[in-house]
């Protein structure tokens, strides 16, 4: 009787909860981002009723809120959407400050959160692995959480790029006990000027490296350097710091903070290995492990998920056991086409430091053949004048160095012009060449031999609009 009347109540509180769930109804401006339609479609599948406008909604996004019948009807800002019913307010970054769906909330006075903050507060109860670093972020969740899966362990996650056996890139259950955050230091929203990983509080966090970028919010190094050293102060009391010691900068903000929250500091570097055949091998306590994955950088990447997942309870020759099979993220030296004699890869380095890594990776992986390194100047601060000079040498590795920029994306960004000249003193290769129009930097590369080559195109844009499968095969074709 007392067992079956403890039934009872438990499932009576289960439909309540359950019941309290489903009433949730949370709006996002700016649902068409990457990141905000995964938040949607994650939300959605948690049960919520889910609605948001967009002045502008691409593929994937389109296609993926269609499917879960969350697609908004009209394309605009419809301040009528936002009513006094909502739950909640998600403010994307693509939106103004000016917004009239934002002003309706406010005037409603309507809980309004920027992305990260929600994220916190859907996993403020859960064990938090915060993931922070100028370059290497994606690359090491995406391990981590290839990890726990293959593990079994039920966990929230958030990342910046779609994962192979992941659906979504946003997951916030109701019973995951741990959280996997990829801690941008970008802006949280247009009303909140706080880098989005300070609105995080880890349990365990992870930086990889300290290397200047996003010279339009933070115009000095000094500034850039002190977001991190906030981020780590901001380590929940007695929790955990792991990073990367070959840092120096890193190292010297690491030692130099996290005193008052009394943290753990783990440092990491680059673990014994083996390249045989274009194949890395780890070695762990004389077992070794062969890998999919190459780099100097991804090792180290490797070596900071490891000491992540030993944290919350896994076993260092279960993670190396799972970590065997780990491919990658999309657009981190993800490979488009390979034969016998050719590999072609695509990656989303774009900063000094992704460059130098990523270029010096591949050689150090294919050390008998020609690599050809492809990059485009893209974001707001790879196409800064002010900024420019941070490439000198970054592409040093390679044997033949590329660079294309459009200039119409300077003009849109509003940026002063930067001439053929200025990119080529810049990265400090007499030998580099420089495109402005994408057809005929394709018509270059098509004039080129492949053989005994590996060709690395670089963007966290898309070299507009090349198709990269495409031109993988006609390249041995021209």
């Amino acid at each position: 009787m007392k067992n079956k009347l403890h039934s009872i109540i438990s499932n009576s509180i289960k439909q309540r909860y359950l019941l309290s769930v489903m009433s949730k109804k949370v709006h996002l401006i700016a649902i068409g981002g990457s990141a905000m339609h995964n938040m949607a479609l994650s939300l959605h599948e948690k049960g919520f009723k889910v609605s948001g406008s967009d002045d502008e909604i691409n593929e994937p996004s389109k296609s993926r809120l269609a499917k879960a019948g969350i697609l908004p009807s009209e394309i605009g800002w419809f301040p009528d959407k936002i009513t006094s019913d909502l739950d909640a307010v998600i403010l994307g970054m693509h939106a103004r400050a000016d917004n009239p769906e934002l002003l309706k909330a406010k005037e409603l006075n309507l809980k309004i959160y920027s992305y990260p903050e929600y994220i916190y507060e859907a996993t403020k109860d859960k064990t938090r692995i915060v993931v922070g670093g100028s370059h290497g972020k994606t690359t090491i969740t995406a391990m981590i959480l290839h990890v726990l899966k293959h593990c079994g362990i039920n966990t929230d996650y958030m990342v910046g790029a779609q994962l192979e056996g992941f659906t979504t890139m946003v997951k916030l259950s109701n019973d995951a006990k741990i959280a996997v955050i990829e801690g941008d230091e970008y802006l949280a929203s247009p009303i909140d000027r706080r880098p989005k990983f300070h609105l995080y509080h880890p349990n365990i966090a992870i930086i990889s490296g300290i290397a200047w970028d996003h010279i339009n919010v933070f115009p000095t190094f000094e500034m850039y350097v002190d977001q991190f050293a906030q981020f780590i102060n901001l380590i929940e009391k007695e929790g955990a710091l792991i990073y990367c010691e070959k840092d120096e900068v890193l190292k010297n903000t690491a030692e130099a903070n996290g005193i008052n929250n009394q943290i753990k500091k783990i440092p990491y570097t680059v673990p014994q290995h083996q390249i045989n055949n274009g194949i890395t091998t780890v070695i762990f306590n004389n077992k070794k492990y062969e890998l999919e994955i190459f780099g100097s950088h991804n090792l180290m990447n490797l070596n900071a998920a490891l000491e992540a997942c030993k944290q919350v309870g896994v076993l260092e020759d279960d993670f190396l056991t799972a970590i065997k099979t780990f491919k990658g993220a999309a657009k981190r030296l993800e490979l488009v086409f390979k034969n016998s004699s050719f590999n072609f890869y695509k990656d989303f380095a774009h900063s000094p430091s992704k460059l130098k890594a990523t270029t010096a990776s591949v050689k150090e992986q294919f050390n008998n053949r020609k690599i050809i390194a492809c990059m485009e100047l893209h974001t707001f601060s790879s196409l800064n004048e002010a900024f420019l000079n941070e490439y000198n040498g970054s592409m040093n590795t390679a044997d033949e160095a590329i660079v294309y920029y459009n200039p119409h994306t300077i003009a849109h960004k509003k940026l002063k012009e930067i001439s053929l000249d200025q990119v080529l003193k810049a990265f400090a290769r007499t030998d580099l060449k420089v495109f402005t129009d994408s057809s005929e930097l394709v018509n270059y590369l098509k004039s080129l031999n492949y053989n005994n080559t590996v060709l690395l195109m670089m963007s966290s844009g898309n070299f507009d609009g090349i198709d990269f499968a495409k031109l993988g095969g006609e390249l041995l074709k021209a």
